[in-house]
């Protein structure tokens, strides 16, 4: 069988970033994400769901 799940990752992060916002996008840009199969399921993609946010015009 074949399925889509979504496996979701708390954070907590102490940054210099004055919006939140700005400190998510660098995140999602640098994440590198790894899943690996089991003996009982196999991963076939992964990806980083990108979160859309607001920046800063600064």
């Amino acid at each position: 069988m074949e399925d889509r799940i979504y496996l979701l990752v708390r954070c907590t992060v102490k940054t210099t970033h004055k919006i939140i916002h700005d400190a998510i996008t660098e995140l999602q840009a640098g994440t590198q994400l790894q899943v690996s199969s089991t003996k009982n399921v196999k991963v076939l993609k992964t990806e980083i769901i990108q979160l859309n946010t607001k920046t800063s015009k600064n």
